[in-house]
């Protein structure tokens, strides 16, 4: 298939840690259809991998090259081995435009039990208006919070934070640190991590991942301000409510959901496209002046 679009002829290439679902899949196949080549790492159970594999082709089908791994992105032996591939991959002239993290890997547990005697308060309130509304998200909550605490059997402890933070922050700068460190980062390049409404709001069962976006946004603002002089360009997407994978796990999401569309002025929710779109547009020559800032896409949703 012939490429005529915004990427071809530069030889240049997207890494994408969490990039066989939600967010990053959809901007592996915007940034395909536009031209860039992939690296692609992603952690998956063999079930899943005919259907990971089905994307993957629509991908190639661009005529773009995709090189991809069903690896531990945390690991640092993987690190180092997927580094010395790229290289071996990328000819003199290709490299690294955009360090994409989408990798969403934590605990999503209660710090504490919801207290016995709510129940009875709220059942007590009028069944209309938000009442109703609040007395149903609380029901599910509860009900969400048994299935959870029979299934994972504790409540958040210490271990749980530090998994998270590893994961959803600190492994970003891992990764940039050792791009840079081996020279595979184009002139001018673009890191770009995931943040949610989360960062700055308490969800229950949330606390973990709360912390670890929190943390990532720290660090993409010390990226965007060290490495600048090297070219380099560090933002974070911050999505609205958005139906992936990720969020059908945290506890209570249905609520979520509706409560997402009655107050989002499109009254619908985020699209992984509508993500993968801005992403794309960072990547362009006229975005290298957006550097250090929490870009929201949501519709307005986060405002209303």
């Amino acid at each position: 298939m012939a490429i005529d679009n915004y990427f071809a002829e530069k030889e240049q290439w997207a890494l994408i840690l969490g990039g066989s679902s939600g967010f990053g899949l959809a901007t592996a196949h915007k940034l395909a259809a536009e031209g860039m080549h992939l690296i692609i790492l992603h952690r998956d159970r063999k079930k899943d991998l005919p259907r990971i594999e089905e994307s993957f082709q629509r991908i190639r089908a661009h005529g773009v090259q995709l090189l991809h791994f069903n690896a531990d992105a945390l690991r640092s032996d993987i690190r180092s081995d997927v580094i010395a591939q790229i290289k071996n991959v990328m000819n003199k002239q290709g490299r690294i435009r955009l360090l994409l993290h989408a990798i969403a890997k934590g605990n999503l547990k209660p710090m504490t039990p919801l207290p016995s005697l709510a129940p009875s308060l709220f059942a007590s309130l009028p069944e209309d208006g938000a009442d109703e509304s609040l007395n149903k998200y609380y029901l599910d909550l509860h009900l969400s919070q048994q299935e959870a605490l029979s299934s994972r059997g504790a409540f958040l402890q210490n271990q749980d934070f530090q998994l998270t933070i590893q994961a959803m922050a600190l492994s970003l700068y891992d990764w940039v640190k050792d791009l840079h460190e081996h020279q595979l980062f184009g002139a001018d390049a673009r890191v770009i991590g995931l943040t949610s409404e989360g960062n700055d709001r308490a969800w229950r069962f949330y606390a973990a991942v709360s912390a670890a976006k929190a943390a990532l946004e720290a660090i993409c603002r010390s990226i965007a301000l060290e490495f600048a002089p090297y070219g380099i360009r560090c933002n974070v997407v911050q999505p609205g409510v958005t139906d992936t994978p990720s969020l059908r796990l945290i506890p209570g999401n249905e609520h979520l959901k509706r409560s997402t569309i009655l107050r989002n002025p499109f009254h619908r929710l985020t699209k992984p496209e509508d993500v993968a779109n801005v992403i794309y547009l960072l990547c362009r020559d006229e975005a290298a002046w957006i550097n250090g800032a929490v870009i929201p896409v949501d519709g307005g949703e986060k405002n209303s």
